[in-house]
């Protein structure tokens, strides 16, 4: 669910015969000219390719798994929970996993709550657990804005802050310019950076990325 993870639903099985018993499968893939996660490049600012596989139902429960590569090797990420609104108010209670081939005591999981209104959203991400364990305990928040423009444009902004059980806790700001395609996806324009210190991944990134639902 990196890089917003954005999922159109297009390809529809219908399992049951009336509308209220259906469950809906939908695919995505993407390319990024740089793969940003919470403000840190996980690609050493290469470029990255990704795909996933999602299956919702019509009682809101939904589970779905993401590949994408990283530096190294590849991330793959396993996720379901359960989501549904009410009125103007959207809500996400989940768990995902994130694993890795590169590095045997990077895999992790989070427990997630997010929660939209309007143009208004905001999440909060807990590790409950972690091949690493210093890593358990590990809290991360954001907020973000987003507004529809002319022309199939739309522009969003998210300030979000990872506080670490072990320290080295930084906050990251991203501005995202997307512009539906319509058949041909979307397509965004990012810029990303954090505060912290020089050194690490203070820098200011801008990056391009594109997406499709099938």
């Amino acid at each position: 669910m990196k890089m917003k993870k954005i999922a159109l639903a297009c390809g529809v099985v219908m399992l049951g015969a009336s509308a209220q018993s259906f469950a809906e499968v939908s695919m995505n893939i993407g390319a990024t000219s740089n793969y940003i996660w919470r403000g840190v490049t996980q690609t050493g600012d290469d470029a990255a390719i990704s795909g996933g596989l999602d299956w919702e139902s019509a009682m809101g429960l939904y589970a779905g798994t993401w590949v994408s590569n990283v530096s190294g090797g590849y991330e793959l990420d396993l996720y379901g929970g359960y989501a549904g609104e009410v009125g103007e108010f959207g809500y996400n209670a989940g768990l995902i996993y994130y694993a890795y081939d590169e590095d045997a005591d990077a895999d992790f999981a989070e427990l997630l709550f997010d929660a939209s209104w309007n143009v208004l959203s905001g999440g909060i991400y807990y590790t409950v657990s972690a091949d690493n364990n210093d890593a358990e305990g590990d809290l991360y928040y954001y907020f973000g804005l987003d507004f529809d423009l002319p022309q199939d444009f739309a522009i969003g902004g998210v300030i979000g802050r990872y506080d670490f059980d072990a320290g080295g806790d930084y906050t990251h700001y991203q501005v995202d310019l997307s512009k539906s395609a319509g058949d041909f996806g979307d397509v965004t324009l990012s810029l990303s950076d954090t505060d912290m210190d020089a050194g690490l991944d203070e820098d200011v990134r801008f990056f391009v990325s594109w997406s499709k639902g099938f």
